[in-house]
């Protein structure tokens, strides 16, 4: 245990011990205290609980000495092409187990990395094993499920955390590895994580291990974030200062710092709505930092796409000062 990562190794046992979405949770209990589980399908941004949901209802159901025969686990690692489905699948499902009477668990994680064909085979199985088996389906993108499969399924979406939520579990696990971080620590840790409880844990053991002691700074500088100062410094250069000078200042911090351009766009997105801009140099901007983000995504050049971001906010500059 001690050299798990502590994503897994605090990773919630129970149904009880789940920190969030306490409806779909309780959802689930009826279900299973009323003998009825249907086909499952969670969907919703990752790092939400969906796979520690399905996992803990398994570990529920079955005692240790069951899961191995009555639990089929497969992720992307998998190899889940048509023929993993009509061969593994079908073969887990088919074969009676000596452990216990009642169904079978299949758990088809990042199930929208399955093939079509895959998940049109599997229609037809669900259909015929829904007597001795469930089946649960977790992905990130509900469009990616074909809807044959979403409609002989029951439905639940994961949203991200709130820091409210992922709080308890976050002091929980710092007061059990004994981590010494302060409240500005905790407060740039949870904002970093946007609602991801893994992303949380990972930064927290990552600063912990890299500093020793968690505050605001270690945090960004961890995970090589923008910090609060630097995009201060940014928004000034690009509010304040002509092409030139913003090209070499903040070519220079990115170099010397190392930062992602789409990082930094993220950030500059929360200062663009918190500045009193007209309505119409907001939408400008808005506007351009959603095209060159895309265009990152894309593979463009990062050099190119800050020449674009610094053009951007001198356009801005030039309307609002007509």
């Amino acid at each position: 245990m001690a050299n798990l990562p502590w994503i897994e190794k605090y990773r919630p046992a129970t149904l009880d011990e789940l920190v969030s979405h306490k409806d779909i949770i309780d959802t689930i209990k009826r279900y299973m205290s009323l003998g009825e589980l249907p086909h499952l399908l969670f969907y919703g941004p990752a790092g939400t609980g969906k796979t520690s949901t399905i996992l803990a209802l398994a570990k529920q159901m079955y005692t240790p000495s069951e899961m191995r025969g009555c639990v089929l686990e497969l992720n992307a690692s998998d190899d889940r092409g048509i023929g993993i489905v009509r061969d593994e699948i079908q073969t887990f499902v088919s074969t009676q187990t000596l452990h216990k009477k009642g169904v079978k668990l299949i758990i088809l994680d990042e199930a929208d990395a399955m093939t079509t064909d895959a998940q049109n085979a599997l229609r037809r199985i669900i259909e015929q094993y829904t007597a001795t088996a469930r089946f649960c389906f977790i992905c990130n993108y509900l469009s990616k499920i074909i809807p044959a499969v979403q409609s002989r399924c029951t439905r639940f979406r994961f949203g991200p955390l709130s820091n409210e939520q992922m709080m308890p579990r976050l002091q929980y696990v710092i007061e059990k590895e004994s981590v010494q971080i302060d409240q500005e620590g905790k407060k740039a840790i949870l904002q970093l994580a946007n609602g991801d409880m893994r992303r949380a844990l990972n930064i927290l053991q990552s600063t912990h291990m890299a500093s020793g002691s968690v505050n605001e700074a270690s945090v960004y500088e961890c995970v090589g974030h923008p910090s609060k100062t630097d995009v201060k410094t940014i928004i000034n250069v690009l509010l304040n200062e002509n092409f030139t000078v913003a090209s070499q200042t903040l070519s220079t911090l990115k170099t010397t710092k190392g930062y992602a351009l789409a990082d930094i766009l993220t950030e500059l997105h929360r200062y663009v709505h918190k500045i009193d801009f007209p309505s119409e140099i907001r939408i400008h901007l808005l506007i351009k930092m959603a095209d060159i983000e895309n265009r990152l995504a894309n593979g463009a050049t990062e050099k190119l796409q800050l020449s674009s971001l610094i053009s951007a906010f001198q356009k801005a500059r030039q309307v609002e000062s007509s």
